[in-house]
């Protein structure tokens, strides 16, 4: 388990586009989510177990603030040649079994992942109204095994801000998960300390 930290890209940066299945083969694009007042894209995987020990108050998190607006979706982009619980039916098992009410959609190219600079599972990218990027970092403090409750604060702080039209507080952290599991050769550039 190497513990590898979000690439912390510029704040402001525009949300890239996607359009990308879930489980089910239903395609989705970042303009699905185009009504929202903010939207959260988050890296995850099933097998991450940084992933794990947030997962049920990640879930609780989407479901209260999806209540308020915010527009969730989770991509995984794992090379599912190397690890294929991380592909569409290890991500239907991740959905049902942690009450996921947002979409959970498969980056086989990992293209999406390189366009948005994710490094980690967990990996968490906020933007506002206009989709430009206003928070970047961690859900909290709390890591597998160091003690510290799973609360989202961090998270939390950031969405209210956003969806109450005000500053994020700083400083934002980075998250901190296992790498994504790149394909052999189609490492981006910021992998590794490139």
């Amino acid at each position: 388990m190497v513990a590898t930290p979000s690439t912390m890209p510029p704040l402001g940066m525009q949300a890239p586009p996607f359009s990308l299945p879930d489980p089910h083969g239903k395609v989705w694009s970042l303009e699905d989510f185009a009504e929202a007042p903010a939207l959260l894209v988050m890296f995850l995987c099933y097998h991450c177990p940084f992933v794990a020990h947030i997962r049920k108050g990640l879930a609780e998190f989407a479901r209260e603030y999806q209540g308020k607006g915010l527009a969730v979706v989770a991509i995984t982009s794992n090379d599912t040649d190397r690890y294929p619980q991380d592909g569409p039916q290890g991500m239907l098992k991740e959905i049902q079994e942690a009450g996921y009410t947002f979409p959970y959609l498969f980056d086989e190219s990992q293209e999406v992942a390189k366009a948005y600079r994710a490094a980690c599972t967990p990996d968490f990218f906020l933007f506002d109204k206009d989709r430009k990027l206003v928070y970047r970092g961690q859900f909290d403090d709390s890591r597998p095994g160091n003690g510290i409750p799973v609360t989202g604060r961090d998270l939390r702080a950031a969405a209210d801000a956003v969806l109450g039209g005000r500053p994020i507080p700083e400083p934002q952290r980075p998250s901190i998960g296992c790498n994504i599991k790149w394909k052999p050769g189609n490492e981006p550039e910021y992998f590794g300390g490139r």
